[in-house]
């Protein structure tokens, strides 16, 4: 697939686009739906300077910071992620890397997680192989670490880490076996271009799940005063990432209540097929019921 090819697609008609990438989606993956939610099980006091995170050095922002919660506190809240209707329960923490200590909570969180029918995923910055192949061995189905943008506008957003590093522990962890949740965040100030370079790295890296997330400008970060995407440029982004990668899990993470209001069953009409529920890591999502509303809507319209 050629980048030229993508650019010229998400200058297509709006409706156009959306069409066939529903049509790509109903073809390659049907219609099942996915639901995951998250622990922020490590907060704050991050050593990197992403400008777009609240729990970077670089932040103001008011925030919860906590060390590594404590297993019985993560089991407990994948529990009641699991009554909710998530299918996936992913271990956040903040950092670039755990403390062997920190590492072995999540490693004995995993298999009491996975007892109550729900698989399991983290998100624990740039593990070495060792390290990931103890999570595979624990029981871990699934590693998660974004690319977060294209390679030629990564270094505007972070300059502590290469995003060589970030590809380097997707490699990593698909190696020893795991599967592997790579995406970024959309609205921070990239163009099309690096949208579409974006698009095809993913697609290259063969991952197995793409979460988008759009920019909340968080006051006290240096993205805070950035305006939000507009919608339909929103709308155009999803139906991308469905076009480029055709039979991937493409969810709908962060940012998804404010882009689309009460409008969020066309993102999901747009190539989607999954998005997260209770919440993110430093900001509120929609209320359970309101979730509960939509979902009963794609089950109508899906």
């Amino acid at each position: 697939m050629r980048k030229e090819d993508l650019l010229d697609f998400v200058q297509q008609p709006l409706l156009e686009i959306i069409s066939i990438a529903n049509s790509i989606r109903k073809r390659f993956c049907g219609n099942k739906f996915h639901l995951c939610s998250i622990i922020n099980a490590r907060s704050g006091l991050c050593s990197g300077d992403c400008a777009y995170c609240a729990q970077s050095k670089v932040s103001s922002a008011r925030i919860d910071i906590y060390p590594m919660k404590e297993k019985k506190e993560i089991v407990s809240y994948a529990r009641k992620m699991k009554e909710l209707g998530a299918t996936r329960f992913s271990i956040v923490t903040s950092g670039e890397r755990l403390t062997d200590r920190e590492l072995n909570v999540v490693i004995e969180s995993i298999p009491e997680i996975k007892e109550m029918g729900i698989e399991v995923c983290a998100s624990l910055g740039m593990l070495d192989k060792d390290q990931l192949s103890a999570l595979r061995a624990a029981g871990l189905d699934r590693y998660h670490h974004n690319i977060e943008s294209s390679p030629r506008f990564y270094p505007q957003i972070v300059s502590t880490h290469k995003i060589e590093d970030r590809i380097r522990t997707i490699e990593l962890a698909k190696e020893v076996g795991l599967s592997v949740c790579s995406g970024g965040i959309l609205g921070m100030g990239e163009d099309w271009q690096d949208r579409v370079e974006m698009a095809l790295l993913l697609r290259n890296l063969d991952v197995d799940s793409v979460p988008l997330n759009f920019l909340l400008p968080i006051p006290g970060t240096p993205l805070g005063n950035r305006e939000m995407i507009d919608p339909i440029s929103a709308l155009r982004c999803i139906a991308l990432f469905r076009y480029a990668l055709p039979n991937k899990e493409v969810r709908i993470i962060a940012g998804r209540e404010k882009v689309f209001g009460d409008m969020q069953l066309i993102a999901f009409l747009s190539g989607a097929n999954g998005m997260m529920i209770g919440g993110y890591l430093t900001t509120k999502g929609d209320p359970i019921q309101r979730d509960r509303a939509l979902l009963d809507l794609l089950r109508e319209n899906f």
